[in-house]
């Protein structure tokens, strides 16, 4: 069974991501809030959150039920394929 305070730290990473990255979501007025989203910031706040969650993916490798190994997995391409996808100067327009 997954752990919840597991699911709740990888899906807050990437929504911390997806924020920074310009996704319309509830975590993007807290980030505005906290001047994640500006355009310097914008991507070193996402490439940090990927960071972070590739360790985590490094660190638990094996410890993982299949629920939270796919939860992770998938995050990690999200952040990374929304990563290739912005321009180098901040955070992609929708």
């Amino acid at each position: 069974m997954s752990h919840p305070e597991f699911v709740g730290l990888v899906n807050s990473l990437q929504a911390t991501a997806e924020a920074a990255l310009g996704d319309l979501n509830a975590a993007t007025a807290s980030a505005a809030r906290d001047g994640l989203l500006e355009e310097r910031r914008a991507r070193q706040t996402a490439e940090r959150s990927l960071k972070l969650l590739t360790m985590l993916a490094e660190k638990t490798r094996g410890n993982l039920d299949f629920t939270e190994a796919d939860l992770l997995t998938n995050a990690i391409g999200s952040v990374r394929e929304r990563l290739n996808a912005a321009p180098q100067g901040g955070a992609a327009q929708n």
